[in-house]
């Protein structure tokens, strides 16, 4: 027994203490990533754009516009007689402007109140016209019936468009009712060229006088801008 303990460490000194044998380890697995939820990016709805109102046409535009309305209409519904004055009348009240509201004078007509009224406002003009420009005529009829061209101012209309040869279209109340004409200065006691009228008949033939055109008896204008 003595002996035996005195080899074991002998023995074990010579042999060497046999190194540890690791345990086999299985296969490393990768660590498995977070499932963190990928924020999307929030698409905001485009508000849908609003239309613009449509901007106001100017003012001659309104009043030529009623003017061309009123073709082959009564004036009935408007409160204003039925003749040239009313239809002016009429075609300006789109506007908001009552062209008598100042009255008229004693032994004056329509026409030469409309016709004051512009002058003093400084509306009164001969240039091209623009659409909504009153455009103003003398002796278109006998108006007081003396048999002589002495009565002035006697009709009045409203320019509705200018023509690129210059011919004006005005709109007015004749003997017919409310109707179209044309009117070219540039060639003045001419009826037509060749198919295109220039100038209509405004004033009937009478007492042995020929008929007469628009550009014969044209007076003049007024401003729609100065009204």
């Amino acid at each position: 027994m003595m002996l035996r303990k005195l080899l074991l460490p002998l023995m074990l000194a010579v042999l060497g203490t046999a190194p540890a044998v690791a345990a086999p380890r299985g296969p490393v697995k990768p660590a498995a990533k977070s499932k963190k939820a990928t924020a999307k990016p929030v698409v905001k709805a485009t508000p849908a754009k609003k239309k613009r109102p449509a901007a106001p046409l100017p003012k001659g535009r309104r009043v030529a516009t009623r003017a061309g309305k009123l073709v082959g209409a009564s004036l009935s519904a408007y409160r204003v007689p039925d003749d040239c004055s009313g239809l002016v009348r009429a075609a300006y009240q789109s506007v908001g402007i009552e062209l008598l509201s100042h009255g008229t004078l004693p032994g004056e007509n329509a026409v030469s109140a409309i016709h004051r009224r512009a002058q003093r406002a400084g509306a009164l003009h001969k240039r091209t016209p623009k659409p909504g420009d009153i455009v103003f005529f003398r002796e278109t009829y006998d108006r007081n019936r003396d048999g002589v061209r002495n009565d002035g101012l006697t009709h009045v209309g409203v320019i509705e468009s200018v023509e690129r040869d210059g011919t004006v279209v005005f709109v007015h109340r004749g003997s017919s009712g409310v109707k179209r004409s044309r009117m070219n200065l540039g060639f003045p006691g001419k009826r037509s060229q060749g198919e295109r009228v220039l100038n209509d008949y405004i004033r009937a033939a009478q007492g042995g006088e020929r008929a007469k055109l628009a550009s014969e008896l044209f007076s003049g204008y007024a401003s729609v801008s100065r009204l």
